[in-house]
């Protein structure tokens, strides 16, 4: 039986939390995906922020399905999270959706008050070539 997806094929028009998955093919060493088009709120202030996120991960044996990751990042709109939060938010809501081997989340603020911010947040050990 195939799994059945909450996101993938179906008219979805809100926000979601969770992140779908599905086995890792042959040979797939490392994924990567990035998205310029994350919102969320600074929560001393209310204000917009705008994020580029970028996960690289290699998977063990799950990898992340991308319609159900733009839905995920869409739940982050109204909420409040400082940009470092948000990175160890991030990474570890794909630990526990798909159990990397190892994981980097980066999140990247776009400039407010002339100040740029770029977080890591890491699990297992990255290969240095990453």
């Amino acid at each position: 039986m195939e799994k059945e997806f909450k996101a993938l094929g179906k008219p979805i028009r809100t926000p979601l939390r969770e992140l779908d998955t599905f086995p890792k093919p042959p040979d797939v060493d490392m994924v990567v995906m990035e998205s310029d088009e994350v919102t969320s709120l600074c929560p001393i202030t209310g204000q917009p922020d705008f994020e580029t996120v970028i996960i690289e991960y290699k998977p063990d044996k799950l990898c992340i399905e991308s319609k159900s990751l733009k839905l995920y990042f869409w739940s982050f709109r109204e909420e409040g999270h400082f940009c470092e939060a948000l990175a160890s938010k991030i990474l570890h809501d794909v630990q526990k959706a798909c159990s990397p081997l190892w994981c980097k989340v980066t999140v990247i603020q776009k400039p407010r008050g002339g100040i740029k911010i770029k977080a890591e947040a890491v699990a297992g050990e990255i290969p240095r070539q990453c």
